[in-house]
């Protein structure tokens, strides 16, 4: 599972193929904004003053789209009968990441998906990250507007606390969205994105080994 705010940005299909063939796992990219798409040319410029933001999240907040994220991991599971289920969650897809690794929803002692790995997440509260009870990877830029200093040192500290392996990767220089956007056009964006990729394979490969 993959989700991001460029839902159906070019990019976000070809880093889900990588991963299913790298990994040799299905990866499947939900459309969890009932079809809408944002200007793409405008968000990779990080224009968001020209985006209607505050209507789409009013329609594609966290209260209107949690139970569809939930029914998704449950579905792979309970209808298509994978064994092992894990989350990539891309800005808008970071708090979903961690709401699927809850510890609340567990089933029969059993998570609902097995480990998630999140990088420059939005909408993000402390109240996830202290719930969440899956394997963690985080994948951090230095500058970010939505991921602030504050929260990052809460997601280091409170992993530790709750006591779940995790993954802390800081990316010095880069800016929010590089692990989605890759752009040449800035330095050392495009090498970012191919990182935070290999470093999605590799914690994925690691646990989605079935017993």
């Amino acid at each position: 599972m993959d989700a991001d705010l460029l839902g159906t940005f070019p990019n976000v299909r070809l880093l889900a193929d990588h991963f299913a063939r790298e990994i040799g796992a299905t990866v499947f990219v939900p459309d969890y904004f009932g079809g809408e798409v944002l200007d793409f040319d405008l968000l990779a410029a990080a224009k968001f003053d020209q985006l209607a933001m505050e209507g789409f999240v009013a329609r594609n907040g966290r209260e209107q789209r949690e139970g569809e994220i939930f029914a998704t991991a449950r579905a792979l599971k309970r209808d298509l009968g994978f064994k092992k289920v894990r989350a990539v969650g891309h800005c808008y897809g970071g708090w979903a990441s961690f709401r699927l690794g809850a510890k609340e929803h567990a089933e029969q002692g059993q998570p609902l998906i097995d480990c998630i790995s999140t990088r420059h997440p939005s909408l993000l509260t402390k109240k996830d990250i202290n719930e969440v009870s899956v394997p963690v990877q985080v994948l951090a830029p230095e500058i970010d507007p939505v991921y602030l200093a504050e929260m990052k040192s809460y997601m280091f500290e409170t992993l530790q606390r709750v006591n779940v392996p995790f993954e802390y990767r800081h990316f010095p220089g880069a800016v929010h969205a590089c692990f989605i956007r890759g752009d040449e056009n800035k330095p050392g964006e495009r090498d970012a994105m191919v990182k935070g990729k290999n470093a999605a394979v590799a914690w994925f490969t690691e646990y989605l080994k079935v017993a």
